[in-house]
């Protein structure tokens, strides 16, 4: 088989993998596609940590089970090589005497690296690696992130008016509730984003001004940990963010127990803050962040370097005057429109 068709193949694999998202932590997102005659006769992809792997479910599929021997077994992650709550996909690979098995990218978590690989290649198994590698590395990101660098992917998010301010002036006598800069869709996008996210921030002037909930309201998922940044507790008990109906994260430099499902975690208010936090929710098994703070929230994650990915939407609106939004001085790496607001994607290319 050609270079075209290993790709056309782990195309599939990737899409079938994106089925999963937000469902398969601590997992990774994976599809898998087994080819016979170039012709797709079963798939499948990880759908929920616990239950079978992509691999497992593509096999399930084939309806001749006879043809596993003459076919290809096309995978966007190296098969795991350790058995988990799950049991090993390289063992179950060389079991069905599959011949060949075409790999996205290898897998660095310790329990598998390259593993997997060389149990298949010493059990007379042609292994092909590194088909649409950087695509397949890329659909993973928060996983390798979590595994390489020893902290979650952190994804910054804001919205800001077309003259860059991030809100308005606020007096004493403002109401408390969100400044809408963006209309609906995006709001719903926003909750889309969230459920793909494992823990959500935001600091005390943002809990404090908006009462947001952190929550999906618009989207169907697992609503993320919430995170506040709250250095006195000076935060009102009657703020959304402390309902209890979600676990929820409170950083600050008091003592308290944890109370209603909110826990308080001491940290020290210094330059340190933001990697303290990366190594709780690390230590915590928690692989992804989206910060939705304000400005000086975003910008002490800018000031660190300590971020992967911002997510800044630009709505048709002019303030004149207010809370300037936070500056990211890179090119973006993609623009879109959504309906009257535009969104602007971000990479940190300095780590």
């Amino acid at each position: 088989m050609n270079e075209n068709e290993h790709n056309k193949y782990m195309r599939r694999c990737l899409q079938l993998a994106k089925n999963g998202t937000g469902n398969t932590y601590p997992n990774p997102l994976v599809g898998s596609v087994i080819v016979f005659e170039n012709k797709i006769i079963g798939e499948g992809y990880h759908k929920k940590a616990g239950e079978p792997h992509a691999e497992v479910n593509a096999v399930n599929s084939v309806k001749d089970k006879k043809l596993l021997k003459k076919s290809t077994l096309y995978v966007n992650l190296e098969p795991c090589a350790h058995q988990g709550r799950t049991p090993a996909c390289s063992k179950m690979i060389i079991d069905l005497k599959i011949p060949v098995v075409v790999i996205g990218c290898s897998d660095s978590y310790k329990k598998v690296d390259g593993k997997g690989i060389k149990m298949m290649r010493d059990a007379g198994i042609k292994v092909i690696t590194g088909v649409l590698e950087n695509e397949s590395r890329e659909l993973n990101r928060r996983f390798f992130t979590y595994h390489e660098k020893k902290r979650p992917y952190v994804i910054l998010k804001w919205a800001q008016t077309v003259d860059g301010f991030i809100d308005f002036d606020r007096t004493p006598d403002t109401p408390i509730k969100p400044n809408w800069i963006t209309d609906e869709y995006a709001r719903v996008l926003v909750h889309k984003m969230r459920s793909e996210e494992e823990s959500i921030l935001v600091g005390t002037n943002t809990a404090e001004k908006d009462n947001p909930s952190l929550s999906l309201r618009e989207w169907a998922g697992k609503d993320p940990l919430r995170i506040v940044i709250d250095k006195n507790l000076r935060l009102p008990e009657n703020l959304h963010l402390f309902s209890g109906k979600i676990p929820t994260l409170v950083l600050t430099e008091k003592e308290k127990k944890t109370e209603k499902n909110i826990k308080f975690l001491k940290v020290t208010f210094d330059e340190t803050l933001i990697k303290q936090l990366l190594d709780y929710l690390y230590s915590s098994e928690i692989q992804s962040l989206i910060v939705e703070g304000g400005t000086k929230t975003a910008n002490a994650f800018l000031d660190t370097g300590l971020w992967d990915e911002a997510k800044v939407f630009v709505g048709n609106k002019f303030f004149k005057s207010g809370i300037k939004a936070p500056e990211i001085k890179l090119n973006p790496v993609k623009k879109e429109n959504i309906s009257n607001s535009k969104l602007f994607t971000f990479k940190n290319t300095n780590l």
